[in-house]
């Protein structure tokens, strides 16, 4: 007898599964923990097979039975249901893992360690932002140059040229991805370079007079704001990191008997491990900051949270109530600073400061150097810079005379340092 609405839907589990029969080999599997399966039994080129239609109650008796009248038909026209059920899935399957956004986020999951997190996020989220809404869903192999430029030209008009020259690199990595995994034939965005006008490139503000620099380091030891925050500031000169890589400094990195900064690659750009020698004048400044905050994680946690480091514009916040703004001086500028006058003045090797600044340089071979490489050569020239820094506090005027002249741009800022 057929089954009725009622009858499915007051079906009971039982110890055991069992079977209720509809019509034309449709029935309802009803499991011991009460879920219901629609099944079709048939008959193909003389072997009983069995058919998934769907789950009660998200297909209906009357949407099972249309399903297992459309089996029929395909039976009766040579075709078995079950393969192509196996076929259509698989067609499906190809189709999403061919298109963009699949593969955008496959290229985000094998490539996200090499990030940090909030840097992962960001790359995910300007595609979700810019480009998934319009190319997300198109097969990568058959988009065209001019259907990214398109949705680069959205980010663009928005006022966002920047942020649509990232989204451009992201769209070539995640292309090259599409060709290394054969996914497509081609980066595309290798047509449309030139396509967007190019970015005014931001230099970061430094100083390399001597006179100006002492009276900054002057100024800085004559800050009367939270103690941390000075702290901060007076190490930022000496050991010229980033200032991201600054603020996140974790006392657990640092080994005061042997004067060593070890930041982890987690929190470096080039995610390489990366060591700082401290030099006498840097040390005192730590141990001065320790019985404050060395019974914490941070060396510089933030103001309302010993939990979190301090935010990312303290640095240059602190600057500006000492009156200096971003056209002067900021936290990135004291690696420019270092930079010049390590090479200018006091004549230390090139490619020893770059190591320094933890730029990517290799070997004559090609190699990179580990994070050891030239030692006791780079604690030499931090200490003698250090002591440099020092020395135009006391008597800037007669260091002034050692400074080079150096070519300047318009706006008096000097050399870019990532």
């Amino acid at each position: 007898m057929p089954l009725t609405d009622i009858k499915v839907r007051a079906a009971k589990p039982k110890e055991k599964a069992y079977k209720l029969s509809d019509s034309g080999g449709l029935f309802l599997l009803i499991s011991p923990v009460g879920s219901k399966y629609w099944r079709l039994k048939y008959r193909f080129q003389g072997k009983e097979k069995l058919l998934a239609i769907g789950v009660y109650p998200e297909i209906s008796l009357a949407e099972a039975r249309e399903k297992r009248d459309q089996a029929k038909k395909q039976i009766a026209n040579g075709v078995d249901p079950g393969d192509f059920k196996k076929t259509s899935k698989h067609m499906v399957r190809k189709s999403e893992e061919g298109n963009l956004e699949y593969i955008a986020r496959e290229w985000h999951i094998k490539n996200k360690h090499r990030w940090s997190p909030n840097h992962g996020a960001l790359i995910m989220r300007r595609l979700e932002l810019y480009i998934f809404p319009w190319l997300g869903s198109c097969q990568i192999s058959e988009i065209s140059p001019p259907q990214l430029l398109e949705a680069l030209r959205r980010v663009e008009n928005k006022g966002a040229l920047e942020t649509a020259h990232r989204v451009y690199q992201i769209c070539g990595q995640v292309f090259r991805y599409a060709v290394a995994t054969g996914r497509t034939n081609r980066d595309l965005t290798a047509d449309l370079r030139g396509a967007l006008p190019p970015t005014k490139v931001e230099h970061h503000a430094t100083m390399i007079e001597p006179t100006k620099i002492a009276e900054l380091l002057c100024v800085i030891d004559g800050y009367e704001g939270f103690f941390v925050t000075k702290c901060a500031l007076r190490l930022a000169p000496l050991v010229f990191v980033r200032p991201g890589e600054l603020r996140k400094a974790e006392w657990s990195e640092i080994d005061l008997d042997k004067a060593e900064w070890m930041i982890p690659a987690e929190k470096m750009k080039m995610r390489l491990p990366h060591l700082v020698p401290l030099s006498a004048q840097a040390l005192a400044i730590l141990r001065e900051l320790y019985p404050l905050t060395g019974a914490g994680q941070y060396v510089f946690p933030g103001l309302l949270s010993s939990k979190r480091p301090m935010s990312d514009n303290t640095v240059n916040s602190a600057l500006k109530r000492l009156g200096y703004d971003s056209n002067d001086i900021t936290g990135h500028g004291f690696r420019s600073m270092a930079r010049t006058l390590l090479d200018e003045v006091l004549g230390f090797r090139p490619d020893i400061i770059e190591h320094q600044l933890a730029h990517a340089v290799k070997d004559p071979l090609g190699r990179a150097y580990n994070r050891t490489t030239h030692l006791q050569l780079r604690r030499e020239m931090m200490q003698k810079w250090a002591d440099y820094l020092d020395q135009l506090k006391s008597n800037p005027e007669e260091e002034n005379g050692k400074v080079l002249t150096l070519q300047k741009s318009k706006n008096n800022q000097e050399i870019i340092l990532a």
